[in-house]
């Protein structure tokens, strides 16, 4: 694996961890400009009643993301081991049914939302006021959710690849693209919540076919394999694709546990501080995706050294990879977690005037909310290596217990003990507590040498 310089079997772990994370971490960032500009423009340039209705769309932006993901993670950690194997075309096949599969699953997601928008907006937690925005910005952002997908799935695959540089550079054009035509739409000619989504599925269409020109003529291992049109590849094919939900099935439910925090959120702050919570809590949701993108950066740097070594049987640096990203996520975290904290005020005028109703609500929160970062970030990481060893049972009950089992019940809770504040750290809550449990099973499982 020499395309950039990255011996996985037997570089410096702290080198190659380095050389991944910085492009990755810029990208992912850089990545996440797509709805934190989204909201920006739309915050300032429409109304905190056009904010909140874009968040109650953006779940659905999660849920393409997460199947990207999902396959992204799946395919990249077999391609990893299928590489210190030496066996080059079952990685190109696996690589193309990974993109294939999800192409297919998304496609029948896209034509049931457009089917079904009332039905679909009511379960997201729409309200009478908000439908008219929240329906525009759905039926605009969908054409370009599928190049979405390309981008998610793509970006795992060109850092396996050996090609850090050129995901990042994929994912900064894309976002710098959209901040441009963000302020074209919304702010230049007035296109409201509508432009705001015709600005993001057009960055998404160029960042989708920059990742497909990328494995169609540049790639150096992984390029796209004609698939067998026969009943016998089908079978395998659909085996493989099961292996690789079962591997990303985690990192789905990732996404999917974002919606779920969105919606619980929504109704929470709807029900005990109507439409000016929802939009505060919005900015939050805005944020989250920068923290995801920081921790996901360094699982997603670890994933392909800890695959590649775990499928050649190299145990000791597969732990030593394992310690460097979760001194990575610690440092991380309490970054960003002094920065909400100290950043509170600027980052809600970021997205509202100080004159709205929404911004104090929002200045009050968001330190309470950054409370989470470290323990998420954390989590995340733990998370991403079962991912990475495959072990996917732990990996889906993590993320199961962080994002749906204790956070559902943290919403419904800490609000009536703690009032206002208990909204905000009902997510901090649930974080912490499934660190507790991570960290117990893991020093009961992992407190011999091997790993």
């Amino acid at each position: 694996m020499n395309r950039d310089n990255l011996d996985f079997g037997n570089g410096q772990i702290g080198a190659l961890f380095r050389a991944l994370f910085f492009p990755t971490l810029i990208g992912m960032v850089f990545n996440s400009a797509l709805n934190i500009c989204d909201g920006m423009f739309v915050g300032h340039g429409v109304g905190s009643n056009a904010l909140a209705a874009v968040n109650i769309v953006v779940p659905v932006f999660l849920l393409c993301t997460g199947i990207g993901l999902m396959f992204g993670i799946g395919s990249s950690v077999i391609c990893s081991i299928r590489l210190a194997e030496n066996n080059v075309k079952s990685a190109r096949i696996i690589m193309t049914q990974a993109f294939v599969a999800g192409t297919v699953l998304f496609g029948g997601f896209a034509v049931a939302a457009l089917l079904f928008t009332p039905q679909l907006l009511a379960v997201l937690g729409c309200s009478e006021i908000l439908y008219d925005d929240a329906s525009d910005y759905l039926l605009w952002l969908l054409p370009g959710m599928m190049f979405l997908y390309f981008e998610c799935i793509g970006m795992m695959l060109m850092r396996l690849d050996g090609s850090p540089r050129y995901a990042m550079m994929v994912q900064v054009v894309a976002a710098v693209l959209n901040i441009f035509l963000d302020w074209l739409f919304v702010w230049h000619w007035r296109t409201g919540v509508a432009g705001a989504a015709i600005a993001t599925s057009l960055a998404c269409v160029v960042g989708g076919l920059l990742i497909l020109f990328y494995f169609m003529f540049q790639a150096h291992y992984l390029r796209f394999y004609r698939l067998k049109m026969t009943v016998k590849s089908f079978r395998l094919s659909l085996r493989n694709i099961g292996y690789m939900i079962k591997i990303g099935l985690a990192t789905f439910l990732s996404e999917l546990a974002m919606g779920v925090m969105i919606i619980t959120g929504n109704h929470a702050f709807l029900l005990m501080l109507g439409e000016p919570g929802v939009a505060a809590y919005s900015i939050g949701c805005y944020l989250f995706p920068i923290l995801f993108s920081i921790s996901n950066a360094v699982a997603q740097s670890a994933q392909p050294i800890i695959s590649f070594n775990y499928g050649a049987g190299n145990h000791r640096r597969v732990r030593s990879a394992l310690r460097l990203s979760l001194a990575t996520a610690i440092v991380c975290g309490i970054i960003v977690t002094l920065g909400m904290w100290a950043g509170a005020p600027m980052l809600s005028q970021l997205f509202i005037s100080p004159a709205d109703k929404a911004y104090v609500i929002a200045a009050n929160g968001l330190p309470l909310l950054g409370c989470c970062t470290v323990f998420f970030a954390l989590n995340i990481t733990f998370i991403g290596y079962y991912q990475s060893i495959e072990n996917a049972v732990r990996s889906t009950a993590y993320t199961l217990l962080r994002g749906i089992i204790l956070l559902v019940p943290c919403f419904l809770v800490l609000p009536s003990v703690l009032g206002i504040s208990g909204l905000w750290l009902a997510i901090p809550a649930a974080e912490a507590l499934t660190l507790a449990v991570i960290i117990m099973q893991y020093l009961r499982k992992h407190i011999h040498p091997h790993v």
